[in-house]
C-alpha cells in the first residue's frame, strides 16, 4: 500500500497570513492528493521557541518549503520529485 505524502503547515490561529497560506493550499491539496498536519505553533514551547512569529512555515519531511507565502511552484516541483 502506498503512503499519502504528507506536509505539515505550523501556524498561530488567528493570524492573517497563515488563514491565506491555509486557505491557497487547499486547492492544491485536492489536486495533488497529499495529507495535511496543521500544527498550532502555540501549543508547544518548543515550537513556539522555533517559530517565533515566522508563521506559516510549511514544510516536508525533508525541509522547509516556504514561510509567510504559499510557493506554489515549489511545493508543485517537490512532489513531482517523489
Amino acid at each position: 500500500m502506498k503512503t499519502q505524502p504528507a506536509l505539515t503547515l505550523y501556524l498561530r490561529y488567528g493570524c492573517s497570513l497563515c488563514d491565506e497560506m491555509l486557505a491557497a493550499l487547499r486547492p492544491l491539496q485536492q489536486e495533488l492528493g497529499f495529507y495535511l498536519d496543521i500544527v498550532e505553533v502555540e501549543e508547544e514551547p518548543a515550537l513556539e521557541q522555533r517559530y517565533g512569529t515566522r508563521v506559516p512555515v510549511l514544510t516536508s519531511p525533508q525541509g522547509e518549503l516556504c514561510q509567510y507565502f504559499l510557493d506554489e511552484e515549489r511545493v508543485r516541483r517537490y512532489f513531482a520529485a517523489l
